[in-house]
Formats: C-alpha cells, structure tokens, sequence
C-alpha cells in the first residue's frame, strides 16, 4: 500500500517546478491531490492530466494565496472533491533579487504577501480541516541558511516562513497535527532558469559550495516532503529540514 493512500493534499503554487514535482509525488504516493495556481492555468490541467495519466486523482484550482477568500476557496475544493484534508503544502511564492538600494515598497509587500501573508491564510484555512495525524508543510528556503548578498526582503520572508512553523507547531500541536519546513536551496526549475540563475556564474558558485557537488531537481525536494507528509515522519515536528546537498 503507497504510503499516502486514502490521503488528500492542497499544494499551493503547483503549476509547475518545485510545487508541480511535489504534487505528482503525493499522487504517487497514492494523495488524491488539489493543484493550485495564480495565473497558470495550462500549466496546472498539465500536471492534473500527468497525475490521472498516471491512475492518480487530482483537480486543478486557481487561487490567490494572499486574498483570504481566495485562500479559503482554495481549501474548501479539497473537501467539496474529497470529503476531508490531511496535508497541505504551501509552495506558493515568488523572489525578486536585488541590492540594497533597489528595494521598494512595491516589491516588499509583494513578496511578504505571497511569501508570508498567503501561507498563514491558506494554513489557517486548512486548519479548520485537518484532524489527528494532519501535516502541514512550508516550503521555505536554505537563502536562511546562507544569508546571500541581494537578497535581503526575500530572505527577510523565508526567515518568517521558519519562525511560522515554529509557533504553528506549537499551537496545532495539542490537535496531533505535524507543521515543518522543507529548505531547498538552488534548484533547477522553469522560473530559475528564467530569472538567470542556471547555467551562470551565480550556479557555480553555489554548486562549489555545496558537497553533493550539483544543483538541487524539483524531485529531490518532493520526495522530502512526501516523507514529510507521511507516517513516517509521525514524530517530526517544528523542524527546519535543509534540502540543499549538505549546502550550509
């Protein structure tokens, strides 16, 4: 028996990359899945139509993690598709780079909303949901552990992402419901390739940094959080796992 049969998932932001990998991954797992996108709706009826093609079960829904309606919206399709909930991820989130001089009201409020604001929305959400043996897992970042120059506001969010589950560890603990943090640190993906980040000095410097000697792949980080998500990891909670290759 696959070790999340029977279960259902919400995975915010998996449309594609980190987030695509892991939803396909709790399919697998034997999740029935809720894929969750902001704009890409071809991209989550892709990964909807990998997990069916697959015999898995899986809906796409599209939602703004930051607006409250939205977020809750979100959730209430698990239970109106599925009947309950027993995992949520929350993978949404975006990153913009920079030095100190360029940072901006604008893009501040952008990525705390998304990046901070959203999780604690769709969390609180799933929470009136999840019973006994409910995990909850953020997507946060090793940017934590490293503190790269240029990264100030979206480090400065993923630093919030690690004190959240902290504290909701402790506040939904007394309901037997697990939070953690899975870190990734440069993985490959549709946006890292975009932003310039792959194939570049930036890589290489990371890749000589790291002991595994090479990038992270979306699939390394979603086979964490399937464990995550699973009995398996029963005993597991309020932890920062850094998933970067041995990356500090």
């Amino acid at each position: 028996m696959s070790k999340l049969t029977n279960k259902v998932a919400v995975v915010t932001g998996a449309s594609k990359g980190i987030g695509a990998a892991i939803a396909k991954t709790l399919a697998a797992n034997g999740a029935s899945v809720v894929v969750n996108y902001a704009s890409s709706k071809s991209g989550a009826d892709s990964v909807v139509e990998a997990i069916k093609s697959a015999g898995g079960k899986a809906v796409a829904v599209q939602g703004d993690v930051s607006k409250a309606a939205e977020a809750k919206a979100i959730v209430d399709t698990a239970i109106s598709n599925y009947g309950r909930l027993d995992i949520l991820v929350n993978n949404s989130g975006v990153y913009e780079f920079g030095p100190l001089e360029t940072v901006n009201e604008e893009q501040f409020h952008k990525m705390f909303d998304i990046n901070v604001l959203g999780l604690l929305l769709v969390s609180k959400a799933a929470a009136e949901h999840l019973g006994e043996g409910g995990s909850v897992i953020n997507i946060g970042s090793g940017v934590t552990a490293i503190t790269p120059p240029q990264t100030a506001v979206y480090t400065a969010t993923k630093g919030a992402v690690d004190v959240i589950t902290g504290v909701l560890a402790k506040e939904l603990g007394a309901r037997k419901i697990r939070v953690n943090s899975v870190n990734p640190s440069l993985t490959e993906t549709e946006g890292t390739h975009s932003a310039g980040m792959i194939a570049s000095e930036f890589e290489a410097g990371i890749i000589a940094q790291t002991p595994l000697g090479r990038l992270g792949q979306p699939q390394d980080i979603a086979d964490v959080v399937a464990f995550m998500a699973s009995d398996d990891a029963r005993w597991l909670t309020g932890e920062i796992v850094l998933a970067g290759g041995g990356l500090r």
